[in-house]
C-alpha cells in the first residue's frame, strides 16, 4: 500500500518552518479538500502567502502545484471507494494469503507512523479519573468501541459506550461537557451521524479523540488527538486490526497508570463475581473478569 502524504507531513512537522508549518496544519485540518483549491485558497486557510504555498509543496517533493493536487485526488478516491470497487482488485492468487502478511504489515506501518505524543497523551487523558470517557463507533467500529469500554470500566469509574439507535445518543450527549473525553472510531466510508455526534460534543466543551485510517475522518478536523491506522488489505473491506491494536494499547496505558488503584477494582470485582455466583469462586466457571 502506497503511504499516504498526510502521514508523511505529520512525521515531517519538524522539518518546516514556522510559515511552512502553517501551511501543514491548515491541510492537516481540512485534508485532502484543503489542497484541492488554488494556491490563493489554501495561502489565505493558513495565513501565509502564496509563495510559501509553493514552498510548502515543494518540500513535500512535488515539481509543481497540480502534481501536488494529482496526489490528493488520487488518495480522495481511494477514501471514497466503495467495498464493490475495491472487490475488483482482489487477486485470484491461491498458493499464499497476501491478506495475513498484509494484516500484520499494518500494524507495524501503524506504530511505526503513530505520532507518539498523540498516543501519550490520550492515555494521560483517558488515565485522569476525573474525567468521564464517552465511546463511540460506526457500523464497522462500534464493536471496538464496546470492547475498549468494557475493558476501560475495569479498570477506572465513568467510562460509558454511546450504544443503540441514533435518537438513544442525545440522553448521552445532554450532560457531555468540560469534564468529558469522547473516543471515536470511524473508518471511510465515514458515518455522518458518528461525525454530527462529535461536533456536537465538542461544541459543548468535550474534548474529542479520533482512532481512524489514514485518509482521516472528517471528525479530525475537531479532535484533540488523532490516531491514525492502516486499514487497506486485499479484500473488498478494511481491516479494523490495526484500530483494535491501538485500543489495547490504549487499555494497558491506562491499566499500567493506575495499576493501584485497577488492581483494587478487579478485587472488588471479583469480590461481586464471587458473591453472585460462588461457583465462580475456584475460578474454572463463570466469565472473565
Amino acid at each position: 500500500m502506497e503511504r499516504p502524504l498526510l502521514e508523511d507531513i505529520r512525521d515531517r512537522l519538524d522539518e518546516f518552518t514556522a510559515t511552512e508549518k502553517k501551511a501543514a496544519h491548515a491541510l492537516l485540518a481540512n485534508y485532502p479538500m484543503q489542497g484541492l483549491g488554488t494556491v490563493a485558497q489554501f495561502a489565505e486557510a493558513a495565513s501565509v502567502s502564496s509563495p510559501t504555498i509553493l514552498r510548502f509543496i515543494a518540500r513535500l517533493g512535488f515539481p509543481g502545484f497540480a502534481e501536488f493536487q494529482k496526489k490528493l485526488r488520487s488518495e480522495l478516491e481511494s477514501q471514497l471507494n466503495s467495498p464493490l470497487a475495491r472487490s475488483a482488485s482482489m487477486s485470484d492468487e491461491k498458493a499464499a494469503d497476501p491478506h495475513v502478511g498484509q494484516l500484520l504489515e499494518n500494524i507495524r506501518e501503524t506504530f511505526d507512523h503513530l505520532p507518539k505524543g498523540e498516543l501519550e497523551g490520550l492515555t494521560n487523558l483517558l488515565s485522569d479519573e476525573r474525567k468521564t470517557i464517552h465511546l463511540i463507533g460506526g457500523r464497522f467500529t462500534d464493536g471496538l468501541a464496546r470492547y475498549m469500554a468494557a475493558h476501560l470500566r475495569i479498570v477506572r469509574p465513568n467510562v460509558s459506550h454511546v450504544a443503540g439507535q441514533q435518537g438513544n445518543w442525545l440522553d448521552q450527549l445532554i450532560g457531555i461537557g468540560a469534564k468529558d473525553v469522547v473516543v471515536v472510531f470511524d473508518i471511510r466510508r465515514y458515518q455522518a451521524e458518528i461525525i454530527q455526534f462529535a461536533e456536537a460534543a465538542a461544541k459543548q466543551g468535550a474534548t474529542v479523540a479520533l482512532v481512524t485510517d489514514s485518509w482521516m475522518s472528517p471528525v479530525g478536523r475537531i479532535a484533540s488527538y488523532v490516531l491514525p491506522a492502516r486499514v487497506a488489505v486485499p479484500s473488498p473491506w478494511d481491516s479494523s486490526l490495526a484500530l483494535m491494536a491501538i485500543a489495547e494499547v490504549l487499555i494497558a496505558g491506562v491499566t499500567r497508570q493506575n495499576q493501584t488503584r485497577a488492581q483494587a477494582r478487579m478485587r472488588s470485582l471479583e469480590t461481586l463475581r464471587n458473591e453472585i455466583d460462588p461457583s465462580t469462586e475456584d475460578g474454572r466457571s463463570g466469565p472473565d473478569i
